[in-house]
């Protein structure tokens, strides 16, 4: 039995690799959790990537419920921590369920499965937990973080300076030592208004790599409410956001 975590870019189906798509197509069951209605089109670009790339055998679809996370409590460690539990619970049932000893099953992560993803910390508590046992093979893909620089045509890093890749939670409480560049990602409630008294620009982008991509450059002290209030609408409109910014001091 084989699992294949296959990063998938960021919303693109062109951003797969060569590498991901002779990965899908060796593939006997794809297994999708479901976040539900709001963010439906997350499984519709992932049914057309199958369609477009996995053609070279019949394959199976497993869809389970992605369980919910409790976001209100001020523990945050310990949420994410059950999450992934329940998580692992959802993903073990799917396993057992649905791929026979000599298949292949696959997990589409977006992104790169390397950068921000649970995935491959719930496949490894599967396997603490002994009752599965099946090997991983893992294909990088193309992260929201390289997308973004692609799209605003700027590299990550100044020269001779390192660049740091956070949180909003994290940038909410300081901007971090030694570091000019800060890419930020899982930014629920845009961090970067904290730092407006910083002489520093932000690359701004939402949705990126599908139709409904939203790029905003600028300084930030100059750009932020509008950030905020495209983010806000955008949010609105389509319920659920995903959004990534650079944010670099000269």
């Amino acid at each position: 039995m084989e699992i294949v975590v296959i990063g998938i870019g960021a919303g693109d189906p062109e951003q797969l690799t060569l590498q991901a798509v002779a990965a899908l197509n060796r593939v006997d069951v794809f297994f999708v959790l479901d976040k539900g209605d709001v963010k439906q089109e997350l499984v519709d670009l992932r049914t057309e990537i199958l369609q477009r790339h996995a053609t070279g055998k019949e394959y199976q679809v497993v869809i389970g419920r992605d369980p919910e996370r409790d976001r209100s409590t001020a523990a945050y460690v310990e949420a994410v921590d059950d999450w992934r539990r329940r998580r692992a619970d959802v993903c073990a049932e799917l396993i057992a369920a649905n791929l026979g000893a000599d298949q292949v099953g696959a997990f589409l992560v977006w992104g790169d499965p390397s950068l921000y993803d649970s995935t491959l910390a719930i496949l490894d508590d599967i396997l603490d937990r002994g009752d599965l046992s099946f090997e991983i093979e893992v294909i990088p893909g193309i992260s929201s973080v390289s997308t973004l620089a692609a799209r605003h045509r700027i590299p990550l890093n100044q020269v001779g300076r390192p660049v740091q890749i956070t949180t909003g939670r994290r940038l909410a409480k300081k901007w971090p030592e030694g570091v000019d560049d800060v890419v930020v990602m899982l930014d629920a409630r845009t961090s970067f208004t904290a730092h407006l008294d910083q002489d520093a620009t932000i690359y701004w982008g939402a949705y990126l790599g599908t139709p409904d991509e939203l790029l905003i450059a600028g300084p930030v002290r100059e750009v932020a409410a509008e950030i905020e209030k495209v983010r806000a609408e955008a949010r609105e409109r389509k319920g659920w956001i995903m959004d990534t910014y650079l944010l670099r001091r000269q």
